[in-house]
């Protein structure tokens, strides 16, 4: 089968991988955190978990999940350091190791489905709604911010995004739960926030 693709540029080789590990970042530091105790050992294990995909990702099988492979390297880099610690008595069984890393993968593909959900949700939001949503939520503006940037009060403002929150969290929250079952506390939660913690 033959690839009528021109190989992609060193940049673009490296913006697929940051991209990639962007991706995996959170769950590859949840990982090690589950099997190293010392903050400073697991940010340094963090750290050597990056520099090994920068130099192995042309091994990086394209075909196959980004967070399994990095799961899987990290995994390496967990033994390697109980082994040069000489603490093999308080190394991790394979098993474990084996066992948290495939519920973290599992884990991710139900977050990505969710937010891609989500997402959809907020994309059909009157613009006002997803503006007021996005200044709160993704820009972290505090009301009196949010009011200054729209010209409006910041009791309007409050009552704007209750009302949204309201609408938007009952309507996404069913929206999510059909397209990716699981917990949706974390949505309910936004929608029930108290505006007045902001």
């Amino acid at each position: 089968m033959s690839n009528n693709r021109e190989p992609e540029s060193e940049s673009e080789i490296r913006e697929r991988m940051t991209r990639h590990w962007l991706e995996a970042e959170q769950a590859v530091r949840a990982y090690i955190a589950g099997a190293v105790r010392s903050f400073v050992d697991r940010e340094d294990l963090l750290q050597q978990v990056a520099l090994t995909i920068a130099r192995r990702f042309d091994e990086f099988d394209e075909q196959r999940p980004f967070l399994a492979w990095a799961l899987w390297l990290a995994k390496s880099r967990v033994i390697d350091f109980y082994r040069s610690q000489n603490r093999q008595q308080q190394f991790r069984s394979d098993f474990l190791l084996d066992k948290y890393a495939d519920t973290l993968v599992q884990r991710q593909e139900v977050i990505s489905r969710r937010r891609e959900a989500l997402e959809h949700c907020l994309e059909k939001l009157p613009d006002r709604s997803r503006a007021l949503i996005r200044f709160k939520y993704q820009d972290g503006l505090r009301i009196e911010q949010i009011a200054e940037t729209i010209r409006s009060t910041s009791a309007s403002v409050r009552v704007a995004l209750y009302w949204r929150r309201t609408v938007a969290g009952t309507r996404c929250s069913s929206i999510v739960e059909r397209c990716a079952p699981g917990n949706s506390v974390w949505l309910d939660r936004i929608a029930r926030r108290d505006i007045h913690a902001a």
